[in-house]
């Protein structure tokens, strides 16, 4: 079953997926619980999740992240198990998830473990809105961002509240977003290779200033609150107009005078 692409994607069913994983390479590490959330015009239809057993330990750094133990998926079923039914609620929905390469990737890979495909259906990524309608208000995770839209987050890094949460960010972006699903594809298309450009260009500049840096030659540079190590040639922290930077620097003289 094909999605329209002409519908309103605000009145489209969604699957809104979230996965925890024993690590972040889905060509070895493997998935330990995946939720689909079914969405539709701004409200949950139905939360579907469930423990997996992977197959493999769980690393202790991932337990310390989610919450997951070993133990606790001792008794999961397996993928293989699940795979049938995760394939059918994928199937003729949209696939929303956040950072949803990573996502994907996952439930791409267990699904071919067992001979089955992830079904061809148009994908949402609340990250990509999130990093263009929150471009100056810090991290970009996925609490950040909902506490920033007041949406509240439970338990986080785990699958089920997860998943929701980022179909309500999504919905929380409708009126800065294009009616059709087509015209989002595309508009979601467009920011996400200009932000990889500008990610891209962040980690040439980082590699640059290590190499300089370990010649012995003097770099200015200053770290962003997500991490990223930035040089005069390239951005002025969050704000890509090196005039308007520098103006901003300014103190405000008629408070200086009042003072």
């Amino acid at each position: 079953m094909s999605v329209d692409l002409r519908q309103s994607w605000f009145d489209a069913e969604l699957a809104v997926v979230d996965v925890e994983t024993t690590g972040l390479d889905a060509s070895k590490d493997r998935v330990m619980e995946i939720a689909v959330v079914a969405m539709r015009a701004g409200a949950t239809i139905e939360r579907w999740s469930t423990l997996v057993n992977p197959g493999i330990p769980i690393p202790d750094e991932v337990v310390a992240i989610t919450g997951i133990t070993n133990a606790m998926v001792e008794g999961a079923p397996s993928f293989a198990t699940i795979a049938a039914d995760v394939e059918a609620r994928l199937r003729g929905r949209v696939f929303v998830a956040y950072n949803h390469t990573f996502d994907q990737a996952f439930v791409k890979g267990e699904l071919e473990r067992v001979g089955l495909k992830l079904p061809e259906v148009p994908c949402l990524d609340p990250l990509v809105f999130a990093r263009e309608f929150q471009k100056d208000d810090g991290s970009k995770k996925l609490g950040k961002v909902a506490e920033r839209l007041g949406i509240t987050l439970l338990e986080a890094h785990r699958a089920a509240n997860d998943a929701e949460v980022a179909g309500f960010i999504l919905y929380a972006f409708k009126e800065q977003l294009p009616p059709t699903l087509e015209d989002l594809v595309v508009l979601q298309q467009q920011w996400s290779l200009q932000q990889e450009q500008v990610m891209a260009q962040r980690r040439r500049w980082r590699g640059e200033l290590e190499e300089e840096g370990a010649s012995g030659a003097t770099v200015s540079a200053m770290v962003t609150a997500d991490g990223f190590v930035l040089g005069p040639a390239y951005v002025y922290g969050d704000e890509p107009d090196p005039i308007r930077f520098f103006y901003g620097l300014l103190p405000d003289i008629g408070a200086r005078k009042a003072a």
